[in-house]
C-alpha cells in the first residue's frame, strides 16, 4: 500500500517533465483533464514597490506555470509574458495577450485560465508601460473563451475592480485585494507577493479552484495579521453559478 501511494505521488511530479514530450495521461491512458485547456501567465512589471528592479512577479509567473503543468496543462498550451527586458516569455502588452489567448483557444477545446501578477492602481493593473483595465481584460476573455469554463486570477493592489466586469456564470474570478485596498509583499527582498505565495503554497493542498481561492484568502489574512500590516487586503472571489458543473476533476 505504501509503495503504491509513493509511486502515485512520484508519477504526479514526473508528469510535468514528460509534458516536454507529450501531454500527461491518467493510468487509464486517457488525457489529463486540463490537457486541452489554454493558459496565460503574466508578470506585468519588474520592479519592487520602491521602484528597484525585482524578480518578484517573474518568480510567480514561472512557478504558476509549473503548477499548471502539475495539473495536466500541456506546456504547448501555456503562454508566458514578462515585462522585464530579456526575460523568458513574450513581450507583455494588451494586444499580445489577446492574440495569444485567441490562438490558444483556437487549438484547444477545454477551458481557459489567466493568471496575472503585477502592481495595481484604482484604474487597473500595470502591464508593461500601460494599465490593463477591467473592460480590456473582459473583452480578451469574452472574445477568446466565450462560454468555456474560465479561471481568472489577478494578483495586484486594488484588483477587486476586475470582479464586476469579469463575473459570469462560467467563470471563477480571484483577486489579491478589494477594489479599494492594497495588497502586500512587493519589497526588494520578497520572493513573491503575499497573495502569490499563498496561492502557490495552497496549490498542492487543495482539490479545486474554489478551494484554492478560499485557502489563499485565509492564508493572506493570517500572513497580514502576523506581519501587522493593514488595512487588510481582503482577497475577493466570484464563483459563477455554472462553474463547478463545467469543471473537470482536479487531479
Amino acid at each position: 500500500m505504501k509503495i503504491a501511494l509513493a509511486l502515485k505521488y512520484r508519477l504526479r511530479w514526473l508528469c510535468p517533465v514528460a509534458l516536454l514530450l507529450a501531454p500527461c495521461t491518467h493510468a487509464t491512458g486517457a488525457p489529463a483533464p486540463f490537457s486541452d485547456w489554454a493558459g496565460i501567465v503574466v508578470a506585468g512589471d519588474w520592479h519592487a514597490h520602491d521602484g528597484a528592479p525585482s524578480d518578484i512577479f517573474d518568480n510567480a509567473r514561472r512557478d504558476v506555470a509549473r503548477e499548471l503543468m502539475s495539473l495536466g496543462f500541456s506546456s504547448s498550451n501555456i503562454e508566458q509574458f514578462s515585462a522585464r527586458p530579456g526575460r523568458s516569455g513574450e513581450k507583455v502588452g494588451v494586444q499580445e495577450i489577446g492574440n495569444a489567448l485567441w490562438d490558444l483557444s483556437n487549438r484547444t477545446s477545454g477551458g481557459c485560465l489567466l493568471y496575472l501578477t503585477s502592481h495595481g492602481s484604482p484604474d487597473g493593473m500595470v502591464l508593461g508601460e500601460t494599465i490593463l483595465q477591467p473592460a480590456q481584460l473582459t473583452r480578451i476573455v469574452k472574445n477568446s473563451c466565450g462560454e468555456r469554463p474560465t479561471v481568472v486570477i489577478v494578483s495586484a493592489c486594488f484588483s477587486g475592480i476586475f470582479v464586476p466586469a469579469l463575473a459570469a456564470a462560467n467563470r471563477l474570478i480571484l483577486t489579491a485585494a478589494r477594489a479599494d485596498r492594497t495588497s502586500f509583499g512587493c519589497g526588494q527582498t520578497d520572493r513573491y507577493s503575499y497573495f502569490d505565495e499563498c496561492v502557490l503554497s495552497a496549490w498542492s493542498h487543495t482539490a479545486s479552484f474554489p478551494a484554492l481561492g478560499r485557502q489563499a484568502q485565509a492564508c493572506v489574512s493570517a500572513r497580514e495579521a502576523k506581519e501587522h500590516v493593514g488595512p487588510p487586503s481582503e482577497p475577493q472571489m466570484s464563483i459563477g453559478a455554472d462553474f463547478d458543473a463545467e469543471m473537470p476533476a482536479w487531479p
